[in-house]
């Protein structure tokens, strides 16, 4: 008896979906890996400043800090400029070659060929912001694919998981790149030529991976596939009114805007190097481990990636995430119970009490994975729902507004760690890993290690609960966008045929 082929899923939803290549897919999200490239670069600034300047530590870490809210500033302005600006050959090429030359310039500037010429701290920020401004270009562009890309419920949550799969490697294998390769070479100090050195070899090797991305957009890149749904023309032009529209009557974009800022938030505390420090160093004993098991959770929680991919395809963004949060949740709080009940600086000492301790935390690290690649399929969600509500296709306005959120988040935390941590002695020096663990350390490492999280991921659920853009009505939104499309065509050969 022959088996029926397998539904497509424009068959199955009655839904003439926009499809790409895998292909398509895994060049467009090299821009991710180019722009991680410069996330690892960006991780040396500090010691550039410091040497190539004369920048004060502390001065330093306030500069980078002040500045990560100038680019959430100025995001909403770029977004807003690129939805506006439409050439014949498209945009998301013209955006992410030209973010990726600024950015290149002014790395190059800072690292190559101003370094010990007598600039201060003013030279210095004012290159930096430039930096800003060509990475903000760069990354919203980038963004931008996945919608622009495919709508097919079951292929668009492939497109985050390519995204995650460069976001892991990429700064795995430079870091590696610029620890076990320049930095030897440089007697392991970060000199003024170490960095160059590093820069430049950085740079050329993101140039390949953006040169790849934008191959991978240029079927797509096209004027057609940004246009908007709106029969009256006159209102089809995107202002700050749309922006303000997005945040106060798109309740989705609302829901999503809360469950990941309170996920990054638990995020960035989590992930601060004094966390590590109080959480594997002083209470497990081992400062090293952190970083081994960083490595070692990559590749299955890739594993997790392509599962939650399918998942999410299957069951829609929704009920991916409130499914997988739910099982964060589950798991964080098992694992802050057995880091309660167990003496913690036992934990390495015993073969039962580690491989318990490791296979949960992997465990988390890969369902947390699955809620990251359905939080992707969910932005280009709601981007096609706002197609749909106000008739204009905002993916950079989207983009942008919530990078705002994203980047103050990611500005408050580091203070919230170090302000946390003063609460518990440690207002004069950092702890460090030598330190004597204590009841007050555990339960401050616990808090912000695993109940911030928690909290965050509680916060998510409570957000999800309203959020109506389930798998099938994401099914309703597409068919009305293709009718509304249908329409506009309609009336353009209407008034061509009038003119004529």
């Amino acid at each position: 008896m022959a088996r029926n082929p397998k539904q497509t899923a424009s068959e199955a939803d009655g839904v003439t979906y926009r499809r790409a290549k895998t292909w398509e897919i895994a060049l467009s999200q090299m821009n991710n890996g180019s722009a991680m490239i410069f996330y690892v670069l960006v991780g040396l600034m500090s010691y550039l400043q410091n040497a190539g300047y004369g920048i004060a530590v502390v001065a330093a870490g306030l500069i980078l800090t002040l500045t990560r809210v100038f680019d959430g500033l100025i995001d909403p302005l770029l977004g807003l400029i690129i939805e506006k600006v439409n050439f014949r050959f498209g945009k998301l090429r013209f955006f992410m070659l030209g973010g990726w030359a600024i950015r290149s310039l002014a790395i190059l500037l800072l690292f190559v060929w101003a370094p010990d010429s007598g600039f201060g701290a003013v030279f210095f920020i004012a290159i930096y912001v430039v930096y800003i401004i060509g990475s903000s270009m760069n990354d919203i562009a980038g963004q931008m694919t996945g919608p622009v890309l495919t709508n097919d419920p079951r292929q668009r949550p492939s497109v985050q998981v390519w995204a995650t799969v460069y976001a892991y490697f990429v700064p795995a294998i430079f870091s590696i790149l610029s620890t076990v390769v320049f930095l030897p070479r440089h007697g392991n100090q970060f000199t003024v030529e170490m960095l160059s050195e590093t820069a430049l070899t950085y740079v050329a090797c993101s140039l390949v991976f953006q040169v790849l991305a934008c191959v991978g957009v240029s079927r797509v890149d096209k004027p057609e596939n940004f246009t908007h749904v709106s029969v009256d023309r006159s209102k089809a032009d995107v202002s700050m009114r749309d922006m303000w529209n997005l945040l106060t009557k798109n309740g989705p974009f609302q829901r999503y805007l809360i469950s990941g800022a309170a996920d990054k938030l638990a995020q960035v505390v989590k992930s601060q190097a004094v966390i590590g420090t109080l959480m594997w160093g002083i209470l497990l004993g081992n400062m090293q481990l952190g970083s081994v098991l960083g490595l070692i959770a990559i590749l299955p929680g890739i594993v997790f990636a392509i599962f939650g991919s399918r998942y999410t395809g299957k069951h829609g963004s929704r009920a991916a995430t409130i499914t997988w949060t739910w099982l964060c949740l589950i798991l964080a709080v098992m694992l802050t119970v057995f880091c309660l009940v167990v003496d913690m600086g036992s934990i390495l000492g015993n073969l039962g009490l580690t491989i318990g301790f490791f296979l949960v935390y992997l465990l988390l690290n890969g369902t947390s994975m699955v809620v990251t690649v359905a939080q992707g399929a969910m932005r280009a969600d709601v981007i096609d729902y706002e197609l749909d509500r106000s008739g204009k296709f905002l993916p950079a306005t989207v983009t942008a507004t919530y990078n705002i959120v994203d980047q103050v988040i990611s500005s408050l935390g580091a203070a919230l760690a170090l302000g946390a941590v003063a609460l518990i002695g440690f207002t004069a020096v950092m702890p460090q890993p030598t330190d004597s663990p204590s009841t007050a350390i555990l339960l401050m490492s616990l808090a912000l290690f695993f109940g911030l999280p928690i909290l965050g991921w509680a916060i998510s659920l409570i957000a999800m609960r309203g959020y109506k853009l389930d798998r099938n009505e994401m099914i309703e939104v597409q068919k009305r966008v293709a009718e509304k499309k249908e329409a506009l065509q309609a009336a353009d050969i209407e008034t061509e045929g009038v003119l004529a």
